[in-house]
């Protein structure tokens, strides 16, 4: 009897504890800060944190001109560590100008330090860039903690042919000039145009005039039967044109001469009678051939 009354004295205490703590740690986690902790790896270094830091870094540090040395030394200073040199390996003669920095991967030696590859474009080539980076831990800062190296970026992949679809013919005569009226409105951004060709409930937004249409250069339709076909549209958007040259001008500028850009779009099409509207628009999948 006195062994089955400690049993259940003890199942009283432990629903009593876990009744009080359980909303206690509900509310802990409700009122903490959204966002405030940092991602971290497996041995515990701040991925994303130190990301971040680095891709800041090359930034800078992948841009100098020699007319303007002291300028990159003072924008690098926030990144290196005390008595560093104040360029970090440059001699302050020559140029070289990069952007397009975007992170590749980490590799994390420890809870302290990682090394930070970057990818990033300078001229016509794509190249990455390694960037040690150490983590103070006690005051929760970053600091670049040796000569960064270049490395080549990888080569393009190689892309297997891919083979056509059967298309149907009939169907992409019948979608052409409704879909060259619907492009029309799709880059006017013209609400109302827009609606007209959507399928009921579908709400289109357009590109407000970013781009003019110029032609439907390909419609592929599949051969697949049904009400709803994935059609596959190129089409020709006019590019704007910069500043209008001055009348001294001798040559034209390209840049000041309106262009043509060709972009690929995969629409769902639903047919209803014998009209065919536009429930979904979005980037067509890989090319063909």
């Amino acid at each position: 009897m006195w062994a089955g009354r400690a049993v259940l004295w003890a199942l009283i205490v432990v629903i009593v504890v876990n009744g009080v703590r359980a909303p206690f740690e509900r509310f802990t986690r409700q009122s903490a800060p959204a966002g405030t902790a940092p991602a971290v790896s497996e041995s515990g270094f701040p991925t994303t944190q130190g990301t971040s830091f680095a891709i800041q870094f090359a930034a800078v540090y992948l841009n100098f001109d020699g007319a303007r040395p002291q300028e990159r030394a003072g924008r690098l200073a926030p990144y290196l560590p005390e008595g560093a040199e104040a360029q970090f390996g440059w001699d302050g003669f020559g140029r070289m100008s990069a952007g397009a920095v975007q992170p590749y991967g980490v590799e994390v030696v420890d809870a302290d330090n990682a090394v930070v590859t970057l990818t990033y474009q300078s001229s016509d080539r794509r190249q990455l860039l390694s960037v040690p980076v150490y983590y103070d831990r006690a005051a929760e800062r970053f600091v670049v903690s040796g000569r960064p190296g270049i490395l080549p970026a990888p080569e393009p992949a190689n892309l297997p042919p891919k083979a056509a679809p059967d298309r149907d013919g009939t169907a992409e005569r019948e979608l052409r000039t409704p879909l060259e009226d619907f492009f029309k409105a799709y880059a006017a951004g013209d609400t109302a145009s827009l609606q007209r060709y959507a399928d009921a409930g579908v709400t289109l937004e357009g590109l407000d005039g970013a781009f003019t249409f110029m032609a439907l250069k390909e419609l592929v339709v599949p051969l697949a039967g049904g009400t709803t076909r994935e059609v596959t549209a190129t089409v020709v958007w006019g590019v704007p044109s910069g500043p209008t040259p001055s009348p001294d001008s001798t040559a034209p500028d390209p840049g000041q001469v309106g262009g043509k850009l060709e972009q690929a779009y995969l629409l769902t099409m639903v047919k209803q009678g014998d009209k065919w509207f536009v429930k979904d628009i979005r980037g067509a999948h890989r090319s063909v051939g």
